[in-house]
């Protein structure tokens, strides 16, 4: 709140704030609220068919469809890691037509910030950072982001981007991709089949037979590295007679896949290459399996198997039939990864209101509503930064001229996970260690909380505010100013309730028209509401 702490007209303000945010909690609960709609839940699709008949078998009640202005919200930050505009949120709610959610959602998927958001998220599974214990170096770490990102633009075949992120050589600095074999912290092959296990299969080979985990490193038993005359450049190749080889190199030997099947590797072919022609075989019983996985636990908040990067015979899906036909879609698109974000997104199962109709257990594990999760680090600052018209202040511990962040650059669009701040360091930005989803960590602390609420940082935002600037700098009315105050932030209307308690409190709480804005902002921004997808 702002700084006036000895005035007693702060705890009037907060107490006529908390009763405007009590009422707009509770209004979501009726169907009439802001947060679901009339519309009749019946399947949209296949997906549809698969959830909804498992809960009908299970006897839980699946919530009701969200609301238009809880879609356009949702579908904004899951799809694209950005908050609706005020504009952008109200053309879509005003919008009469009946497929306007599936034109959103293609819009969506071919805007810019679509690649920034799911390079941001692969760059942390594969660990793309320039320090320690990585070590990548920023303009390797940097080339690596834009060669991702650039695939994720492009809609590469997910099969063929795996095919080219496991079999390159050359230059960390003029073949990008080869730094998958660098973003590791030990370059022996046991790790590395560690990193490729866990990236590709979703498996943790730690809890494999020490033999499995042993066999599967030996197709990487010939990555050989050599430095030349430039600093922290490497070149990775295949080297038949390398130091770290399993075996002797100079006659065929035998070497088993994960699922026990047997081949013949050759002094003269590389074993990556036959490794990965195995793994993006459609009928490998992990690769498909376990991007489909990822993508669904992405935009629904868990895995149909959970958690989306342990699987093994005994976590087995919750949905197998689900999980087989989405295996099937991935399959028959030839690894069109847009299509399965599509096929999801567009389904009543993903447009259920987060507000529970079960007090069951199994309902968030079958799909029941739409859980709640807070904003990752990355897209709360970007939302507070839209919002106000701010920048965030990044750097980076690496002293080289490639760390240089202009303003107004985007967090999720940061290309090196070295690069940060106090605010990503706080809101659990993962640190990019391992690759394993659980290191983002977006469960809300008491310091976070302290954060928003009275730091001078939040503080500042909001006083300086273009928002606040441009709607109180002009002849609007309260009602005019709560409207579109609500619109940018919550990227829906107030309800009446609101509106009429947000208008008392402009005209009797003895404050000017634009400290009076600025409350509201500070307390919306505090809202779970804002700080969590709904």
């Amino acid at each position: 709140m702002r700084q006036k702490c000895s005035d007693g007209k702060v705890v009037k303000t907060f107490l006529v704030l908390a009763t405007l945010f009590f009422v707009a909690v509770t209004s979501g609960t009726a169907a009439s609220g802001p947060y679901e709609s009339r519309v009749v839940l019946t399947p949209e699709n296949k997906v549809d068919e698969l959830v909804l008949s498992k809960l009908q078998a299970l006897k839980i009640q699946p919530s009701p469809v969200c609301s238009d202005a809880v879609f356009v919200r949702r579908a904004y930050l899951d799809v694209i890691g950005t908050l609706p505009t005020a504009f952008e949120a109200e053309t879509f709610i005003l919008d009469r037509n009946p497929n306007k959610r599936a034109v959103l959602i293609d819009r969506l998927l071919e805007r810019n910030e679509f690649a920034d958001y799911w390079a941001m998220k692969w760059s942390d599974l594969l660990r793309i950072k320039a320090e320690f214990p990585i070590d990548l170096w920023p303009n390797a770490a940097q080339a690596y982001h834009h060669w991702i990102r650039t695939c994720i633009k492009e809609n590469v075949p997910y099969d063929k981007f795996v095919h080219d992120l496991l079999t390159a050589s050359g230059g960390n600095f003029n073949v990008p991709q080869v730094n998958f074999y660098r973003a590791m912290q030990s370059k022996d092959p046991q790790t590395i089949a560690q990193t490729v296990a866990l990236t590709f299969m979703g498996v943790r080979v730690e809890k494999w037979p020490r033999e499995q985990w042993t066999n599967l490193a030996a197709f990487f038993s010939n990555v050989g590295y050599k430095s030349t005359g430039e600093w922290k450049e490497e070149i990775i190749f295949f080297n038949p007679a390398a130091t770290n080889a399993s075996a002797v190199c100079s006659v065929p030997r035998t070497a088993v896949f994960p699922d026990n099947t047997t081949t013949m590797l050759s002094p003269d072919k590389d074993p990556r290459e036959i490794f990965t022609v195995w793994l993006v075989d459609a009928r490998n019983p992990w690769f498909t399996r376990n991007i489909a996985n990822r993508i669904w636990s992405w935009l629904l908040g868990r895995g149909i198997i959970q958690e989306p990067d342990d699987i093994r015979p005994d976590n087995p899906p919750g949905n197998p039939e689900l999980l087989a036909y989405l295996e099937q879609e991935l399959v028959s698109s030839g690894y069109d990864l847009k299509h399965i974000y599509r096929l999801i997104l567009n389904s009543k199962t993903y447009q259920l209101s987060s507000i529970p109709q079960t007090a069951d257990a199994n309902g968030a594990a079958n799909f029941a509503f739409y859980p709640l999760r807070r904003l990752d680090a990355e897209v709360l600052i970007d939302a507070l930064d839209q919002l106000t018209g701010s920048t965030e202040n990044y750097s980076s511990a690496i002293p080289e001229p490639y760390t240089f962040i202009p303003q107004g650059q985007r967090s999720i669009a940061l290309p090196d996970g070295s690069i940060t701040s106090s605010f990503l360091e706080m809101f659990g930005r993962p640190p990019r260690d391992t690759g394993l989803e659980s290191e983002r960590n977006n469960h809300i602390t008491a310091a976070q909380e302290l954060c928003l609420l009275n730091s001078s940082q939040i503080q500042r935002k909001i006083g300086e505010s273009r928002m606040i600037q441009y709607q109180t700098g002009s002849n609007k009315t309260p009602r005019e100013i709560i409207s579109a105050l609500y619109l940018g932030i919550l990227s829906r209307f107030p309800t009446g309730d609101e509106l009429r308690i947000a208008e008392n409190y402009f005209q009797s709480g003895g404050l000017d028209k634009r400290e009076a804005a600025v409350d509201i902002v500070w307390a919306l921004m505090n809202s779970d509401e804002f700080l969590y997808r709904h």
